[in-house]
């Protein structure tokens, strides 16, 4: 039987790359799924997993995420109380987070307590925004990292972002990448996973992952 796999439609995010790259790693990998970019809360509440892109300023990412009606409840539904695995990518990980200090102080979801800040490297020559591709530094065994090589010869994922989580409880921290000091890539607690990083662009890394987060059961 194949898997629902809804990837969410609020206006934010690379929405058809993301869809193709998730089609292609079920394909690649064997795994039967149906891959649908919705933004129907209906479909949402009947899917196996559940994944939230995002691109852009935190504050408007969260405004088109309260402005799909019913969507943030739905989440809470199906991903808090059903415990159904679930992705967030680069500014969707981020909305997982506390709180947004982009501009101003935006509300997130809270599911992985922790405020998202400007980066501010240790190196005045790096540049913000950091983009482009960087090797991940794995800070605990996870699933989605099963597979993967990360360190400083491992593969490497690709990045665009100006700011970052920071959680509260460094054990919700999977890998961490190096922008003049450590950058959270990538986030973890229960069945709730995120990325900083745009999976649907880190060619290998990014296909094995999307590939782990399809066979994951937490």
């Amino acid at each position: 039987m194949s898997q629902l796999v809804t990837i969410i439609d609020y206006g934010s995010g690379n929405l058809h790359s993301a869809a193709k790259a998730f089609e292609r790693a079920a394909s690649e990998a064997g795994i039967a799924s149906t891959i649908r970019v919705t933004s129907d809360t209906a479909e949402v509440r009947r899917a196996d997993r559940i994944v939230l892109p995002g691109v852009g300023a935190f504050a408007d990412c969260r405004r088109g995420l309260d402005a799909v009606p019913g969507m943030v409840e739905t989440l809470d539904e199906v991903v808090r109380r059903k415990q159904r695995p679930f992705l967030g990518i680069c500014v969707g990980m981020q909305l997982l987070a506390s709180r947004g200090l982009e501009y101003t102080v935006t509300q997130g979801l809270g599911w992985i307590p922790g405020d998202v800040a400007l980066i501010v490297p240790d190196d005045d020559s790096l540049k913000i925004p950091h983009m482009g591709w960087n090797t991940l530094h794995k800070q605990d065994e996870h699933a989605l990292l099963d597979g993967i090589e990360t360190g400083p010869e491992g593969l490497h994922a690709y990045f665009v972002h100006s700011y970052a989580l920071t959680p509260t409880r460094s054990e919700d921290v999977l890998a961490l990448t190096e922008h003049g000091g450590p950058v959270t890539a990538m986030v973890a607690r229960g069945n709730v996973a995120g990325t900083q990083f745009h999976p649907e662009k880190s060619q290998k890394l990014g296909l094995k992952l999307i590939a782990n987060f399809l066979r994951w059961t937490p």
